[in-house]
């Protein structure tokens, strides 16, 4: 379990460096619109993406 476990948060590594290798403008501009987001925002996006993520691993597993 451990061994998967780091596997996971490896893979999030290589995701989350993704967007500011292979577009870093984007990145810059998207990280400039999320702070100007509402708290009660932030706290939806991230619901939902965990949402999405476990409904994801669900099918997948």
């Amino acid at each position: 379990m451990w061994q998967s476990l780091a596997a996971a948060l490896c893979l999030v590594l290589v995701l989350e460096g993704l967007m500011p290798f292979l577009a870093p403008r984007l990145w810059k501009r998207m990280l400039a619109e999320v702070s100007g987001m509402s708290d009660r925002q932030l706290r939806i996006a991230g619901l939902l993406s965990m949402l999405t993520g476990t409904a994801c691993l669900y099918l997948i597993r």
